[in-house]
């Protein structure tokens, strides 16, 4: 997950996995990041992490790993990365090429 949208007011992050627990929040500003490592399950389980992001009064809830749709598409780093804009959230496999996935509404 990286950096809030503009340095007016810190992006607050709260995510959690039914693995691995409440991971906890994070208050971004402009650059930051917040980050972590999922392990497969070996049985085939369906790793799923879930974040609410608050920015500005605007809240938006959304998986941000999910591994029936993630496996894949993370590329063979086996990289996940959201950007977080004032327009949306933006996925990569590369931190090079961004796609925006959803907007905040």
């Amino acid at each position: 997950m990286a950096s809030a949208p503009t340095p007016r007011s810190p992006l607050v992050i709260w995510c959690s996995s039914d693995y691995h627990g409440d991971m906890g929040g994070r208050a971004l500003q402009e650059g930051d990041d917040f980050s972590w490592v999922v392990r497969a399950n070996f049985w085939g389980g369906a790793a799923r992490f879930v974040c609410t992001i608050k920015w500005d009064g605007t809240r938006r809830r959304f998986d941000a790993f999910k591994a029936e749709r993630d496996g894949r598409r993370c590329g063979p780093l086996r990289k996940c990365s959201w950007l977080v804009r004032e327009d949306g959230f933006y996925f990569s496999s590369d931190e090079v090429n961004w796609k925006k996935d959803f907007s905040w509404f």
